[in-house]
C-alpha cells in the first residue's frame, strides 16, 4: 500500500526520503498539489478516501497556511492530514508540511518576526532522548531552514522535540505516529543551493547572504548528510514500517 505525498512546489520534493523509503519497500503515491488536476499527466490531488493508504506525507512549499483562500487543496489537505491522524496512520510533516498538521490537529501558525532561512543549529529537548526517531541524532546539530511562519503553539497533547534560537518548535510528536519537522532534513546540497538561488523574498527579509550560506552548507554538509540520512532510516523502519501498523 502506497505513503500518499502532499508535493506542493517543485523545489519542495521528497529528497532523500524517496530512495530511503524505496529501499524499505514502500511506495510513494506523489500529488503534486501544485500542478493543475489531471491533464497530460493524469495528476491526482488529495484522495476522497482512505483505501490502501498506508500513510501520509506532507511536504514544504513557498505558500503559507494563511494563504489557503489562494489554494483551494490546502483546505482539502487539512481535512485529510487530520483524517490520517485519527485513524492511527503514520503522518509526517516537513516544514509547510509541519505547519498543516499543526493547524489540522488545532495549534496555532502564524509569522515570525523574521524569516527564518539558511543552517542553523537546532538542539533538543529532554523529552526528546527517548524518542526512537530521534536515535542517533545529535542533540545539537546543523540543519537547513527555510520559512517565513512557525508553529507558535502546538496541538492540544502535542509534545516538542526540537528548537532552534529563532524557533520554538522544530519537531513536534502528536499522539503515537504523528510527526512534523520544521526544518529541511531531506535535502542534498543540490537541493539547498535550489533553495538558495529560487529568489523567495522571504531570503532577502531573512537577513541571509546566499552565497555565504551555501558555503556555511558545504562546510557542514558531512554532518548534515549523515543525521538526514539517519532520521530518513528512521522514519522508513520505525514511523512507517508495516509491522508496527495499528488498528484502529
Amino acid at each position: 500500500m502506497p505513503i500518499i505525498v502532499f508535493q506542493h512546489a517543485p523545489t519542495d520534493h521528497p529528497g532523500r526520503l524517496g530512495p530511503t523509503f524505496r529501499d524499505h519497500g514502500q511506495l510513494l503515491d506523489v500529488r503534486r498539489l501544485d500542478l493543475p488536476l489531471g491533464g497530460a499527466t493524469r495528476n491526482q490531488h488529495v484522495p476522497t478516501d482512505f483505501d490502501d493508504v498506508d500513510g501520509v506525507l506532507s511536504l514544504g512549499g513557498p505558500m503559507n497556511v494563511t494563504d489557503a483562500d489562494r489554494h483551494p487543496w490546502m483546505a482539502a489537505e487539512i481535512e485529510f492530514l487530520k483524517a490520517a491522524h485519527d485513524r492511527k496512520l503514520p503522518v509526517l510533516g516537513v516544514c509547510l508540511g509541519a505547519q498543516l498538521i499543526a493547524l489540522a490537529l488545532g495549534g496555532e501558525v502564524g509569522p515570525m518576526d523574521k524569516p527564518e532561512w539558511g543552517m542553523a543549529r537546532v538542539k533538543q529537548l529532554p523529552v526528546a532522548n527517548t524518542d526512537i526517531l530521534l536515535a542517533g541524532i545529535a542533540w545539537n546539530a546543523w540543519q537547513f531552514h527555510a520559512h517565513g511562519q512557525e508553529i507558535k503553539t502546538l496541538p492540544p497533547g502535542a509534545v516538542g522535540l526540537q528548537f532552534s534560537d529563532r524557533c520554538k518548535v522544530q519537531s513536534f510528536r502528536a499522539g503515537l505516529r504523528t510527526y512534523g519537522f520544521q526544518y529541511h532534513f531531506e535535502c542534498d546540497l543540490p537541493d539547498i543551493q535550489d533553495f538558495l538561488a529560487c529568489g523567495d523574498p522571504q531570503i532577502a527579509q531573512s537577513g541571509i547572504d546566499p552565497k555565504a550560506e551555501l558555503d556555511a552548507a558545504k562546510t557542514h554538509y558531512d554532518e548534515y548528510a549523515r543525521l538526514g540520512e539517519r532520521l530518513c532510516i528512521n522514519l522508513a523502519m520505525y514511523l512507517f514500517s508495516v509491522s508496527r501498523r495499528i488498528v484502529a
